[in-house]
């Protein structure tokens, strides 16, 4: 029984010797942060609204400036209607533009630029159209033959449209 239990454990000792030798071959990725600084809201997203800008040939002081009147740059906020993330995008029109998390903020500029582009070829490049038809839809700027007579509609493209050209004169991107 000795000589049994002698032969026997050499073997499971090199059984755990082995596993642990393959445990230890795993690659591993170390990181050390030295310093961190928290970059403030209005300019976290300015390399994800410039790519996006150039990707579907939108102003990003326009895109930057939908951003900060639909969500002031938080990109977990949810409007009562439903819209979700930094433009506000509703869910099926996110589902339109293919986006799997609209909380995504990279998703979610690009979906949002996606459909800047969209409206103003539509609106044949106005902008005042196009923020109409963003924020009221595109059924009612058509019903309405222009900017829809809502004073939230209205409020919306003269304060994004004020933000555009604010950041113009600011070279704000």
């Amino acid at each position: 029984m000795l000589a049994t239990a002698t032969l026997a454990l050499p073997h499971v000792a090199k059984n755990e010797t082995s596993k642990r030798s393959r445990r230890e071959l795993v690659p591993t990725v170390r990181t050390h942060i030295e310093s961190a600084f928290a970059a403030p809201p209005h300019r976290a997203y300015d390399a994800l609204i410039r790519e996006a800008a150039a990707r579907y040939g939108v102003d990003a002081m326009l895109i930057k400036s939908v951003i900060q009147t639909e969500s002031a740059f938080n990109a977990l906020a949810v409007s009562r209607a439903g819209a979700r993330g930094l433009m506000q995008l509703m869910p099926q029109l996110s589902e339109e533009l293919g986006l799997d998390d609209p909380f995504d903020a990279r998703q979610n500029i690009m979906g949002g630029a996606q459909y800047l582009r969209r409206l103003l070829d539509r609106y044949r490049g106005n902008e005042q159209l196009a923020l109409a038809g963003y924020n009221a839809g595109i059924a009612n700027v058509r019903q309405h033959g222009g900017v829809p007579p809502f004073p939230e509609t209205q409020n919306y493209v003269k304060r994004v449209t004020a933000l555009v050209k604010q950041s113009r004169r600011d070279k704000d991107m």
